[in-house]
């Protein structure tokens, strides 16, 4: 019988745990024998009884380290600090499913891969329809999109609804909503939800039928030409962004609220809000950068702190979906079963597995991961 080990995160902050009690059901279905490492899903809400129950077993991370394979929220590059431990553990024989961050830390893939080990960073899936029910990075922005609305609501000193009381009207907060891709769709969403006020920005000018079915206004700026392959935005010259933060500007100093949530995979958030920009903005004012985890888009912005710059608070969080621990293991969960599933029924390599497959017989195989280590072409293996 094939075997699946679950481990306990160990990324600092990590509440989130890679699969939920609900799916072991139809992993038994598959002849897969569960283990997960005691204590992994207590602080998403998920303790060892609800996974014995459902025909788990509870094991040390010795244990869950020799299954066949092991899927993680954070392994290799996501996971940079802690994730060297666990190289001892692997053999050529397993295989490794999470998050990776394979092409902004590429020297951590080079590493795993001197274990023998197979590794699928699903940061590298297709952006296609046969790979939408896999997708980890849109599901987690949508739980980072919606949270982030929380923060700006619970640090803007005013409400976000207009209301009509006996002492007088209360004018809705305006909100800024840059970058319209999953995590900025859902920001605008829960945003009207609340009763603000919504204006959206991208580069991308085909997002602007949902921004506006979204209830939002679309902010044009006459600068085109930012959408990158698989639908993601791209890097652009400093040129490009130098105008793109001056016609930005205005209405930056307009919002109450600005969410950022422009993002280039593999790279660092282009910057697009100057500290000039955040002091025309009004006192009480809020940004949250969701951006922070690669550097921010607000020139200002400290990962994982809150700034306050001419009475405008900057929020920088990091990790968001995991201050949504349950609801955020449930989703990535079902994306990691939908990839697994994948693998096991799969005869041949396709573009999914191709894709997304990082090393294999103790070499770095993709193609972008080699670029990025300088060693763009491909070593000679068996397929």
């Amino acid at each position: 019988m094939a075997s699946v080990g679950i481990p306990k995160e160990t990324f600092p902050g990590e509440r989130r745990v890679a699969l939920v009690p609900e799916l072991l059901a139809e992993m038994k279905k598959r002849g897969l024998d569960v283990v997960v490492e005691k204590g992994a899903g207590e602080q998403a809400g998920f303790p060892d009884a609800a996974y014995t129950e459902k025909g788990a077993r509870i094991g040390s991370r010795d244990e869950v380290f020799a299954a066949d394979t092991i899927l993680c929220i954070r392994c290799a590059g996501a996971n940079p600090e802690h994730a060297k431990d666990d190289l001892t553990r692997l053999s050529e024989r397993q295989t490794l499913i999470g998050l990776a961050d394979p092409l902004g830390q590429p020297g951590h893939a080079l590493e795993l891969a001197t274990t023998g080990a197979r590794l699928f960073a699903l940061e590298l899936l297709p952006r296609t329809t046969r790979a939408q029910a896999m997708d980890v990075l849109s599901s987690m922005a949508t739980v980072a999109g919606y949270k982030s609305v929380l923060l700006a609501a619970e640090r803007l000193p005013r409400l976000f609804p207009m209301l009509v009381t006996a002492a007088g009207t209360v004018t809705p907060a305006r909100v800024l909503v840059v970058g319209a891709g999953v995590a900025g769709l859902m920001a605008i969403a829960t945003a009207k939800r609340l009763g603000a006020v919504i204006t959206a920005y991208d580069v991308r000018p085909a997002v602007k039928q949902e921004v506006e079915s979204l209830g939002a206004k679309f902010l044009e700026l006459g600068l085109e030409g930012g959408a990158g392959e698989g639908g993601y935005a791209k890097v652009m010259d400093e040129g490009f962004y130098e105008r793109q933060r001056r016609l930005l500007g205005e209405a930056v100093a307009q919002s109450d609220v600005v969410i950022t949530t422009a993002s280039v995979p593999g790279k660092p958030a282009p910057r697009l809000l100057t500290a000039a920009t955040v002091r025309a903005m009004r006192p009480g004012s809020v940004i949250v950068d969701l951006g922070a985890e690669r550097g921010g888009n607000c020139e200002l912005t400290k990962p994982g702190k809150t700034v306050e710059e001419s009475g405008v608070s900057i929020l920088g969080p990091t990790n968001v979906p995991s201050t949504v621990p349950y609801d955020a293991s449930r989703m990535f969960a079902r994306n990691l079963r939908n990839f697994l599933f994948h693998l096991l029924d799969a005869k041949a390599e396709d573009e999914i597995l191709r894709e997304s497959l990082v090393t294999r017989d103790g070499n770095v195989v993709h193609a972008r991961v080699r670029e990025a280590l300088g060693s763009p072409q491909p070593p000679s293996i068996s397929t």
